[in-house]
C-alpha cells in the first residue's frame, strides 16, 4: 500500500493534546492546522503539519489527495446506537405528530415492543442487509467508528441474533462497530407483569452466553420507571461487570430516577440520555468521572424541549460526547453533522465543544481513545473532508450533506 498524502486542508482539525478525554476549556482547543496536511503509511498517520512541510519531504510514490480549500476532521465515533433491528415505526412518528406522546404509545404495546415483533420477524440475512444500508448512511455523514447495542430481541435466540449480525457488519462495512449487550432493555411481550423472571433470563441464560460467544464488549441497560428499576439495574449491571463486560446505562431519560447517581455507584463507563438529571447526579457522575454521552437527536424527534444540561455538565469538568442515538422509535438520524447543530442551537455548546465531544472524547467513551479520534502521530488514518472552508460550517448548516470523501485506515470508502 502506498503512502497517503493529504494536502491543503483549510482547517486540518487534530484535537492534538493529552491522552485522556477533554474537559472544560480543553474542550474549545481543537489544534487546528490551517493550510494543514497529513502523511499516511500503512493504515497509520505519520506525519501532520501544514502542507509545505508535507510536501518538501513527500516520497516518491505517494498517493496525493488535495484537499483543495475543505476541511478534515477525524473520523466521527458515534458512541450511543442501535443500527441493528427490522422494519420502522413510522406509525408511531404520525401518532406523535397527531399528539400522542413516546410513553402513550409504549404503553399500548408501541415503542421498544413493536421493534422487538419486527426484528423477531425478520431472519439474520434480513437484518444484515438492512443494517450495512444503514452502516452507508453513517459513512455519509463522515462516522467511521460506532457503538451497536442489541436490545431488539429480548430472548436469547434473538438477541444472539443481533450481536451475530453486528459481528457481520465489522466483516463486511468500513465501520468499525463495537458491540454493546442491551437484553435489558424492556420487558418482553411473553414476560409482561414478570420483570424480575425476565432479569433472571437475562443474568442466568442472556449473559453467560455473550460472554462465552463473545459477542459484546459491554453491557447496557434502560434504567427508567416502567423498565429497569435500580434493584434490576444494579443485578443486571453487577453480574455484566463480574463477567467482565463494561458498563453503561440509558439514565434519566424520562423520569429523573436517579440513574445517573446509579450509574457513577456501578462505576459505567458512560451514563447516557441525563435528559432529567439535576446537579445532584451530575455532581455523581463528575465524582466517579464518568462520562456523560448526551443524545440531542431522540428529544428533537419525540417533539420535546428538555435537554440534557450539557453547559453544566462541562462547566463541573465532565467529559461529555456527543452521539446520535440511531433507533428506530426516538432518534432515527444516522447524522452526527445534525447532532452537532442541536448541541449548538439547543444545549448552547460551541461548535469546538461539540466536535470534540463526537471525536476525542467519543473516542475515550469506547475505551479506543489511544487509536481513534484524532489526527495524531500513530493513531489510525480515519477522517472525514467535508466541503466547506471553516469546520464551524458543519453544525451552522443543518439538512446539508457536506461530506466530500471519508478514508479509513488510510483508504477511501466514501464515495466509492
Amino acid at each position: 500500500m502506498n503512502p497517503v498524502a493529504v494536502l491543503r486542508a483549510s482547517h486540518l482539525v487534530t484535537l492534538t493534546g493529552p491522552a485522556r478525554p477533554r474537559v472544560g476549556p480543553e474542550m474549545l482547543d481543537l489544534a487546528i492546522i490551517r493550510d494543514g496536511g497529513m502523511l499516511i503509511r500503512a493504515g497509520l498517520i505519520e506525519t501532520v503539519a501544514p502542507s509545505e512541510e508535507i510536501e518538501r519531504a513527500l516520497p516518491n510514490d505517494a498517493e496525493v489527495f488535495d484537499a483543495a480549500g475543505r476541511i478534515v476532521l477525524p473520523g466521527f465515533v458515534d458512541a450511543h446506537a442501535h443500527p441493528v433491528f427490522g422494519g420502522n415505526r413510522v406509525d408511531e412518528f404520525e401518532m406523535r405528530a397527531g399528539g400522542a406522546t413516546y410513553e402513550e404509545i409504549a404503553a399500548n404495546g408501541g415503542g421498544i415492543r413493536s421493534t422487538v415483533r419486527q426484528t423477531r420477524a425478520a431472519s439474520e440475512e434480513e437484518l444484515l442487509l438492512q443494517a450495512q444500508k444503514r452502516a452507508e448512511w453513517f459513512l455519509r455523514c463522515g462516522t467511521t467508528t460506532m457503538e451497536a447495542k442489541s436490545g431488539y430481541g429480548l430472548s436469547v435466540d434473538e438477541e444472539l441474533k443481533i450481536l451475530r449480525v453486528i459481528r457481520q457488519l465489522n466483516e463486511t462495512t468500513a465501520i468499525e462497530f463495537v458491540p454493546t449487550f442491551l437484553g435489558a432493555h424492556a420487558i418482553p411481550d411473553e414476560f409482561d407483569g414478570r420483570p424480575d423472571q425476565y432479569a433472571d433470563c437475562v443474568v442466568h441464560e442472556m449473559l453467560p452466553e455473550v460472554v462465552r460467544q463473545d459477542l459484546a464488549e459491554a453491557c447496557d441497560i434502560f434504567c427508567e420507571e416502567g423498565y429497569f428499576d435500580a434493584a434490576a439495574t444494579r443485578r443486571i449491571l453487577g453480574a455484566a461487570k463480574a463477567a467482565g463486560l463494561m458498563l453503561r446505562v440509558h439514565a434519566d431519560q424520562l423520569t429523573n430516577s436517579g440513574g445517573a447517581a446509579l450509574a457513577a455507584e456501578l462505576g459505567a463507563l458512560t451514563a447516557d440520555h441525563l435528559e432529567q438529571t439535576d446537579d445532584v447526579g451530575i455532581a455523581a457522575l463528575r465524582k466517579a468521572a464518568v462520562q456523560p454521552v448526551l443524545l440531542p437527536g431522540s428529544v428533537y424527534a419525540l417533539g420535546k424541549t428538555g435537554y440534557p444540561k450539557a453547559r453544566a455538565m462541562i462547566e463541573s469538568g465532565l467529559a461529555v460526547v456527543l452521539a446520535t442515538d440511531f433507533n428506530p422509535g426516538s432518534s432515527p438520524t444516522p447524522s452526527i453533522p445534525m447532532i452537532l447543530s442541536l448541541a449548538a442551537t439547543q444545549m448552547k455548546m460551541t461548535p469546538a465543544e461539540a466536535v470534540t465531544a463526537a471525536t476525542i472524547n467519543a473516542a475515550y467513551s469506547l475505551r479506543r481513545g489511544d487509536k481513534i479520534g484524532s489526527l495524531e502521530k500513530g493513531k489510525m488514518a480515519n477522517f472525514s473532508i467535508f466541503d466547506c472552508e471553516d469546520y464551524r460550517e458543519l453544525a451552522y448548516y443543518f439538512g446539508l450533506p457536506q461530506t466530500h470523501a471519508v478514508y479509513v485506515r488510510g483508504r477511501q470508502v466514501y464515495p466509492r
